[in-house]
């Protein structure tokens, strides 16, 4: 029983990177963190995407503090 869990969890991260490849996330490099995000979740979503989860993240703005003059 230990080792099915691990198992479980790889066979579906793969079938969430799969998935990522079908919908072609990853022909060109990322450029923002949204894209990136949105790759990140199709992965971690697994074999949801085929049953419509289509997971996208449309902004990830972070306010970053700048140095003072």
């Amino acid at each position: 029983m230990t080792r099915l869990v691990p198992l479980l969890v790889v066979v579906w991260l793969i079938i969430g990177v799969v998935a990522a490849g079908q919908r072609h996330y990853f022909d060109n490099a990322p450029t923002n963190c949204a894209t990136t995000g949105t790759i990140a979740v199709t992965i971690i979503a697994g074999p949801l995407n085929y049953f419509g989860v289509n997971p996208k993240i449309a902004d990830c703005h972070v306010d970053v503090p700048q140095p003072s003059p």
